[in-house]
């Protein structure tokens, strides 16, 4: 079965990639992350990926756009409930990409993080399959989250420190600090 995998950035998606080859899936990576700022951000965790994606021989389909300003414009409305948007701007997009590209079905290494909501992915995913006519496969990776942190380190790749969009990285600063006694 040949998948086509939304890779948020290549820390997440090591795990991702060898559970599925190891399950029998040929994988596509897909880059598609219009929620990633600054430009500085995004440009690091893109090269990244392309790096991880050479070293494995992943393929690798790129829609290199930084899109600051449709992503703004999609979540400005309600930054509370920007998450949901920036899951449907991104799965609904793979799942196109996906239906155009002749792939049997599509899936994200979002689907990794103990950090996103997860039923709220697996909602708008399924929604997104449905509408353009591809399973989603759906896989729940987050047992492999710690070993994909590990294997990242090891390989030096690039860890971020906030999920990519500028309102998260704002509230990475605003939480207090903890004070250990």
């Amino acid at each position: 079965m040949n998948t086509l995998l939304h890779i948020c950035c290549a820390p997440c998606a090591n795990q991702c990639i060898e559970v599925l080859r190891t399950d029998g899936f040929a994988v596509t990576g897909y880059w598609y992350n219009p929620n990633i700022h600054p430009f500085t951000e995004y440009r690091e965790r893109r090269n990244c990926l392309r790096d991880y994606a050479k070293i494995i021989e992943l393929p690798l389909i790129e829609r290199d756009d930084y899109g600051l300003r449709p992503f703004v414009r999609e979540v400005a409305e309600d930054i509370s409930r920007r998450c949901g948007k920036c899951y449907e701007m991104r799965l609904f997009d793979t799942a196109r990409q996906a239906a155009e590209g002749g792939f049997d079905s599509f899936t994200s290494s979002l689907f990794i993080s103990p950090y996103q909501n997860h039923e709220l992915m697996r909602e708008t995913a399924e929604r997104a399959a449905k509408e353009y006519g591809v399973e989603f496969l759906y896989r729940d990776f987050r047992p492999y989250f710690k070993a994909g942190q590990e294997k990242a380190r090891e390989l030096e790749m690039y860890i971020q420190k906030f999920c990519g969009c500028i309102f998260s990285e704002q509230e990475r600063y605003l939480k207090p600090k903890k004070i250990i006694p």
